[in-house]
């Protein structure tokens, strides 16, 4: 295993210094394989839009214009990531990746818990069957990681609650965050259960410290919001009467920009985190030139030389 896993490794670096060359080849949206679940794992990780009609586990509504919410709606089970739950959320992010009018997603969770992470009691009978079926559980929730930050405009967590485990994972994933300073908790607790948070440690790692991180995963010890915001997991830790207020200013700042420049901005910022720095400023260059023959970087430019306020064609 240690050595097929340096393989792979070893590859993806190859495939990823590659790919500053094969940028002129490749329009900007058409992502590589680690930016992508394969059609087939999409396939089974959500349900049809007609399917996910049917079921209110996550609420989806449109409060302001450009701005979505998601909303988990589970409290009797603390907003667990069953597998039901993921394929819902999964489908209605499949639905706003091609919704143009959003500019900005914002995901909350109604009752006491943000997200308690996987739903143990599944977990424990997945286990019974075994380990295909618990991996299934853990790569579905893999690909609901992935396009959370593969998704082409920002998302928001708005948490009121606890985010444990794949709860603290899902907050990881997002763009930002904000959390309330007086019931927002955040911890990694499955090393208390002898089961250790090696999905959620994939989105930890690249948003904390090595140290923070380890701390978290190795103690199990839940953070507070202020806590959880000097260590870089959160943006913002707020009173709990302006956790909302402050969620919808950061979604309104960012809809009002440029939705093609944000777009850019979004995926080149997580691909070029992959590349060694030469590679990074190879790529954002390209990027750049690209981003500056948009129509909307030719209306920003005029507006500011103009001292007018720009007008977006996207």
């Amino acid at each position: 295993l240690p050595h097929r896993l340096h393989v792979g490794m070893a590859s993806a670096a190859m495939a990823t210094c590659r790919l500053p060359l094969q940028l002129r080849r490749l329009p900007l949206g058409i992502r590589n394989s680690r930016w992508s679940s394969s059609a087939e794992a999409m396939r089974k990780s959500s349900y049809s839009p007609d399917e996910v009609a049917e079921f209110d586990d996550v609420l989806v509504s449109k409060p302001k214009d450009g701005v979505a919410k998601l909303t988990l709606n589970n409290p009797k089970k603390r907003n667990a990531l069953s597998s039901h739950m993921m394929r819902v959320l999964q489908t209605q992010l499949d639905l706003l990746s091609t919704d143009k009018s959003i500019r900005a997603v914002i995901l909350n969770a109604n009752g006491p818990a943000f997200c308690a992470g996987h739903d143990l009691k599944e977990m424990r009978a997945l286990r019974e069957k075994g380990e295909g079926d618990v991996k299934e559980v853990f790569s579905l929730c893999s690909s609901l990681m992935q396009s959370i930050v593969t998704l082409p405009v920002p998302v928001i967590a708005q948490v009121e609650g606890i985010a444990t485990a794949a709860g603290c994972q899902l907050v990881a994933s997002c763009d930002m965050a904000v959390a309330c300073s007086d019931r927002a908790y955040f911890a990694t607790p499955g090393v208390n259960i002898g089961l250790f948070c090696s999905t959620p440690m994939v989105a930890l790692s690249r948003n904390l410290g090595r140290k923070q991180s380890m701390e978290m995963l190795l103690t199990g010890t839940p953070l507070t919001a202020e806590k959880a915001a000097s260590f870089g997991l959160i943006n913002h830790a707020v009173a709990a009467e302006e956790v909302e207020p402050k969620t919808f200013e950061i979604a309104d700042l960012i809809a009002s920009k440029s939705g093609s420049a944000v777009r850019i901005g979004k995926e080149a910022f997580y691909r070029q985190l992959e590349m060694p720095l030469a590679d990074a400023y190879n790529y954002c260059s390209e990027v750049m030139a690209y981003n500056m023959m948009e129509n909307d970087a030719g209306e920003g430019v005029s507006a500011f030389i103009e001292k007018r306020e720009p007008k977006w064609e996207h």
